[in-house]
């Protein structure tokens, strides 16, 4: 087997080993979720702002906080909010869910996304 050949192999594998989504650092995705989220979402329960409460929002259905009004697309597309699906929905929102009110001034690194990600996992 030749030499590259060999290390492709066992760089595939140890990419099959990691998770399918990244582990973040909760603290700093504090730090960013109020750099660059808090102007339009909370986590508090039951304060919606431009964007709805993110208060629990990990493992809830889309389109399902009281008392906001959610576009046609997040109310049609019946989501489950994993951290997977926030992944993807985060990198880029109008591309992953055409006709969403979100909207980002520029994409997040995935790292940023991740460390997002495990703060909201940690506000209920």
């Amino acid at each position: 087997m030749p030499p590259r050949f060999t290390a492709l192999l066992i760089a595939g594998a140890a990419l099959a080993c990691l998770p399918a989504h990244a582990v973040g650092n909760a603290a700093h995705g504090a730090k960013v979720f109020q750099d660059q989220c808090s102007d339009c979402h909370t986590t508090i329960t039951g304060k919606n702002k431009r964007g709805p409460s993110l208060a629990g929002v990990v493992g809830r259905s889309s389109a399902s906080v009281p008392y906001y009004n959610y576009s046609d697309a997040a109310r049609a597309a019946k989501l489950q909010w994993t951290p997977e699906r926030l992944t993807r929905y985060l990198a880029s929102p109008k591309t992953d869910l055409p006709g969403t009110k979100m909207r980002l001034l520029s994409p997040p690194s995935a790292a940023d996304v991740a460390d997002v990600i495990a703060y909201l996992q940690t506000v209920r």
